[in-house]
């Protein structure tokens, strides 16, 4: 858990910055080599208390945003993705075994629940 005190995360969950989120990095593997990165917040006022507050811990483990969520009584209705192409940054570069001006596809993906919040 940290506090979010990138504005555009904070704009995207629709809270003030300094807010705490909870932020998961995972790396996925094929043929045991790194091969997509993903990063994600979750706020963590929804979460605290909850069995779901770990994405990758506990008994929701892995269990995906829209699994996790309806374990708490939030129904995710829909996701906006936003794909952008650019160069991977230095430490995405190192992670991923390539150059750092190799182009990657960074995907920005907003879960909605069926209220309208993120």
């Amino acid at each position: 858990m940290e506090a979010d005190d990138r504005p555009d995360i904070a704009a995207r969950l629709g809270i003030a910055e300094g807010e705490l989120c909870v932020r998961t990095a995972c790396e996925f593997l094929a043929d045991g080599k790194p091969v997509q990165l993903s990063t994600s917040w979750e706020l963590y006022d929804l979460t605290a208390g909850s069995l779901v507050v770990l994405p990758e811990g506990g008994p929701h483990a892995g269990a995906g945003v829209v699994n996790r969520m309806a374990a708490i009584g939030i129904t995710v209705s829909h996701a906006v993705e936003q794909p952008e192409p650019r160069t991977a940054t230095a430490e995405e570069a190192s992670l991923l075994g390539i150059q750092k001006a190799t182009l990657v596809t960074n995907i920005r993906r907003t879960c909605y629940s069926e209220g309208g919040g993120p």
